[in-house]
């Protein structure tokens, strides 16, 4: 029996173009190029970039129009440093024991939420409770919440008494003797396991704690906290599963150990120095500065009670050297990924980030570069970080040029995720 042929016009539907979104822009910071286009059209189609073009494209029937002809339109911006399913400040010590995971995920869609609102489209977690950032990235995966595009570590991996050891600090009733389910290891059987286990547990990186860290009640924040079989085994475990390794470390030996074990970003690196500038320069590992971070800490160090008596003289040594050492290593050349550390602070303010890196000596467009096109690099993923035809539509625009005034990025107001706006200047939706 031969099936019947639609009428013509419905086939000729059926073959239309899908509506586009353009945007006309004063100008386009693409992400990658030093130069700014001028008085262009960003064209959006469904979640990818169709094209760019220079002048104002005259829109077609059936497509939208966002005029920003008195903006800046940038790639959505990369955070390689959260904690989304974390908070920091009063009380924070106490939630282990007071919140479950369900718990943390929940109050982690707002956190979300706050992120994405704030331009930052891609965010890697680096350490949760629980599993927590799994079923986050998951929901707003499957649409069922919003939220920036998360790659997770999970579980950060340590050593007994490391940084990431949650049972630090506890009694000796609750301390008990995590082991790798739990993201603690001793020795590179156990190394292995770690790595497997956050395979089973559903994440994208491995994050490790190389060294003591400023938080963790633990008396040291910077002493080595794996030995070099340790490491070379989560490198080598993590590699045969498709991990890429993000190392916590601000002690030098502690990041020396973990460049040469192969690992792709030092986060913090806070007492990294000249001796240690070829050395990530050759092996092409990243710096994640998080001066947020530091200059977060340096503060609270000075509020009496604010942090336990054993976090305190750590916050006040470590979190004012991070800005300089970021400064050294930037005029070195060593490569600079774009992180915050949210989570340690205010979820939402991660834009101020890009005002330490240009304080600290970084010229504005390659500060926004390193939340961009390198973070996507260092990342991996190609399909985000610059907007040219066939990446997706992930879009954050100012008003102004933040090339003159760095701040303005912190007053993001045209969001775009995936092809869908989240974020648009009230009463200015698409025509």
């Amino acid at each position: 029996m031969k099936k019947a042929l639609l009428p013509l016009s419905l086939m000729l539907l059926s073959v239309q173009a899908q509506a586009l979104t353009l945007i006309h822009a004063g100008q386009i910071i693409d992400g990658r190029s030093d130069t700014p286009m001028q008085q262009a059209t960003l064209v959006l189609d469904a979640n990818l970039i169709q094209a760019i073009e220079p002048g104002y494209r005259a829109a077609a029937e059936g497509d939208s129009v966002i005029d920003w002809r008195d903006g800046t339109l940038m790639p959505g911006f990369i955070d390689m440093h959260t904690h989304l399913t974390f908070r920091g400040g009063e009380g924070a010590y106490l939630e282990p024991y007071t919140l479950n995971p369900a718990d943390v995920a929940l109050r982690g869609v707002l956190y979300g939420q706050k992120t994405m609102n704030a331009g930052f489209t891609t965010v890697r977690d680096l350490g949760d409770m629980g599993n927590a950032s799994v079923a986050l990235r998951n929901a707003i995966n499957k649409g069922w919440v919003q939220g920036p595009r998360i790659y997770t570590a999970g579980t950060s991996i340590a050593t007994t008494g490391g940084h990431a050891d949650k049972t630090n600090g506890r009694n000796l009733e609750l301390e008990g003797d995590p082991g790798p389910k739990e993201g603690v290891i001793n020795g590179a059987a156990e190394a292995y396991k770690a790595v497997r286990q956050r395979y089973k547990e559903g994440a994208d990186l491995i994050k490790i704690t190389a060294t003591g860290g400023v938080l963790s009640v633990a008396k040291s924040g910077e002493n080595p906290q794996f030995t070099d079989e340790e490491l070379k085994a989560i490198v080598a475990a993590a590699r045969d599963y498709g991990f890429k390794v993000a190392v916590h470390a601000h002690g030098k030996e502690g990041i020396r150990r973990a460049i040469l074990a192969g690992v792709n970003t030092i986060e913090h690196g806070t007492y990294m120095d000249k001796d240690l500038f070829p050395l990530m320069k050759k092996h092409n590992v990243a710096l994640v500065p998080t001066l947020m971070a530091g200059e977060y800490v340096t503060e609270k160090a000075k509020i009496d009670g604010f942090f336990p008596e054993l976090v305190r003289p750590k916050a006040a040594e470590i979190g004012p050297k991070i800005q300089t050492t970021f400064a050294a290593a930037y005029k070195a050349g060593v490569r600079i990924a774009f992180g915050t550390d949210a989570g340690v602070f205010e979820h939402g303010d991660n834009a101020r980030e890009f005002s330490l890196m240009v304080a600290a000596g970084m010229p504005p467009m390659k500060a926004i570069q390193s939340a961009t096109s390198v973070a996507a690099e260092v990342l991996g993923e190609p399909k985000i970080g610059i907007l040219e035809p066939g990446r997706f539509a992930d879009v954050v625009g100012v008003r102004g040029n933040p090339l003159k005034d760095i701040q303005l990025l912190e007053r993001v107001s045209l969001v775009i995720k995936d092809g869908k706006v989240v974020k648009i200047p009230r009463g200015e939706q698409a025509d």
